[in-house]
């Protein structure tokens, strides 16, 4: 892992460290070089066995829940098509993105979540990720300015296919950082409060998964890679009174009848 030498990353502040690495992301992975790893993301995943859900009730479902968190997150991060994979995996409680607007959701999340509005709340965290570029800072993190920089002039091919089989080979770059935590939880708060769910959701969701973690270590995937630090559910809380977040939809029934289908 090379560092992030040139930029003077490591001196800084963790809130300017964000500001450069988004800076860096912006300007070395232009938003066609992200398709392509994106692309090549998925193309790997499918390499390595990953199956996707084939019923298409329950791919529309989920696609239909995303498609109008997708319109607002593309006001945000215009330029990225935003797309939604159900991996067919009942055991595992996760879900990531990765660059060009590719957001994989595991079928275990879905039976985990109790309604539509957590489920859309997992979903609008992770366009945050992608509206915030957090994905992007991951790169800029873990390959540092020179080898992105020789990649964006065309002086390393190759880095592409390296930095897509890193992404498939782990999910994630690494865990998120907390400050993108936050700003992913605001977008997600905002996103689905704008489509009338109940901001409310991403909160019981959360501490659903922080407790059936002890008891249910698949919750782990997702805790691992978005950890629940101790303050952050009641900024979240916070954020969303003090910003005056509200809907009134959960989608209970829906989500109930979906639930039944996949897992049967």
């Amino acid at each position: 892992m090379l560092a992030l030498s040139g930029a003077g990353i490591i001196a800084c502040s963790a809130g300017q460290r964000a500001q450069t690495e988004t800076t860096l992301a912006r300007t070395l992975i232009s938003d066609e070089q992200g398709n392509q790893i994106g692309a090549q993301v998925h193309e790997d995943l499918a390499a390595k066995g990953v199956k996707y859900v084939n019923d298409a009730t329950v791919t529309q479902y989920v696609e239909g829940i995303a498609s109008r968190i997708f319109a607002l997150a593309a006001k945000d991060r215009p330029g990225v098509d935003f797309k939604v994979h159900l991996i067919a995996d009942p055991n595992t409680v996760n879900a990531f993105a990765t660059p060009g607007g590719h957001i994989y959701v595991y079928s275990g999340l879905l039976l985990t979540a109790d309604n539509e509005a957590e489920l859309a709340g997992v979903m609008a965290h992770e366009s945050g990720h992608i509206a915030g570029r957090h994905v992007e800072r991951a790169m800029v993190n873990a390959y540092g300015f020179q080898a992105l920089a020789a990649a964006a002039l065309g002086q390393n091919p190759s880095m592409a296919q390296q930095l897509a089989a890193s992404i498939a080979g782990t999910g994630l770059l690494r865990a998120h950082s907390r400050s993108e935590e936050t700003e992913a939880d605001e977008y997600g708060a905002r996103y689905i409060s704008k489509l009338d769910y109940d901001p409310r959701a991403m909160i019981t969701f959360f501490e659903k998964l922080e407790k059936s973690e002890a008891g249910q270590p698949r919750a782990l995937a997702w805790l691992s890679t978005h950890p629940l630090t101790p303050d952050r559910i009641d900024h979240l809380r916070s954020y969303i009174r003090n910003n005056k977040l509200h809907g009134t939809n959960l989608g209970e029934q829906r989500h109930r009848e979906i639930k039944q289908r996949l897992g049967s």
